[in-house]
């Protein structure tokens, strides 16, 4: 399907309310990145690039990476790995301590914050280098071997970690942090501070429309079965404690990050990413979200 006059539509639809919203100004390095910024990709498989705005511009993918780096621990944990962590929606902010408390250290998902740093002790013990292994994972799955880490906005991130240091200590007083919370936290924050477009994060995604298959290469990352799970939690808990509006609204499995970037997954069909610094209160771009609406309803196509 050709989707570059869906998405030159959404554009022009979406231009009087790109940069309503704020950027997330709590991480100091992306306090002063400009709102008024809006790319889109959609990338199928047979590998065309169908994209509008800043869409080959690189920006900090923050929570996104939560998806990668579950993808990478379950390469090696299998299901094991839920006995360290939950498939349930949170219902509270992605940096909540509430729940920890009353759930014995077990983070609901992977998608929140514990839930990540859970995931990112996992790789701390299956890699020498955490940081290096997620990078060359998501290089490998974008065809991008350029994408890189942005080392100052990693080093923002762990100076304003206080809440995440926190969380991780608690988890360890419950047995569920096997490293050190220094080396967790830094590999955790440098995860955050990858840096790729809309077109690369779009073909990074397309394994998990192809049934756990890279599309583009035909190597297996997952299998079938794992990838369908995955894009279950993408819908149920991959935009913060959105997600159900967002489910209602778009119809997609996605995962967003505080950087205003999403990724979804159309099965069966294509990866798609947007990008818009300018986010509403939950923590998910406002263009983004608006746009990922109208792709679904102009298209026709959801998992509906």
């Amino acid at each position: 399907m050709n989707y570059q006059p869906t998405l030159d539509r959404i554009y022009a639809a979406l231009k009087p309310v790109i940069g309503e919203g704020k950027v997330a100004s709590y991480i100091p390095e992306l306090a002063s990145v400009s709102p008024d910024q809006f790319g889109m990709a959609v990338v199928d498989f047979a590998g065309n690039v169908f994209a509008v705005g800043d869409a080959t511009k690189r920006f900090s993918i923050q929570s996104i990476s939560k998806l990668f780096a579950l993808t990478l621990a379950f390469q090696r944990e299998g299901d094991s790995l839920w006995s360290r962590v939950g498939r349930e929606p949170s219902g509270n902010p992605f940096n909540s301590l509430v729940q920890l408390e009353r759930e014995q250290g077990i983070p609901r998902n992977p998608f929140i914050n514990a839930g990540a740093l859970v995931i990112t002790d996992m790789l701390a013990a299956q890699y020498d280098d955490p940081q290096e292994a997620l990078l060359n994972f998501v290089r490998d799955l974008a065809n991008a071997p350029g994408v890189q880490i942005n080392g100052r906005v990693g080093e923002s991130e762990v100076r304003t970690s206080s809440r995440n240091a926190a969380m991780a200590h608690f988890m360890k007083s419950f047995g569920n942090l096997n490293n050190r919370v220094g080396e967790v936290i830094t590999a955790y924050c440098h995860h955050c501070a990858i840096e790729m477009s809309c077109v690369e994060l779009a073909r990074a995604v397309g394994f998990l429309a192809n049934k756990g298959v890279n599309p583009l290469n035909g190597s297996v990352v997952i299998d079938p079965s794992s990838a369908k799970r995955l894009s279950a939690l993408m819908l149920t808990c991959g935009t913060y404690d959105a997600a159900g509006d967002f489910a209602f609204r778009v119809g997609l499995p996605a995962k967003s990050g505080v950087g205003g970037g999403i990724v979804a997954i159309l099965p069966g069909e294509c990866g798609i990413c947007v990008w818009s610094p300018a986010l509403e209160e939950s923590g998910n771009s406002h263009a983004g979200s608006m746009a990922l609406e109208m792709f679904t309803s102009l298209t026709g196509r959801s998992i509906f």
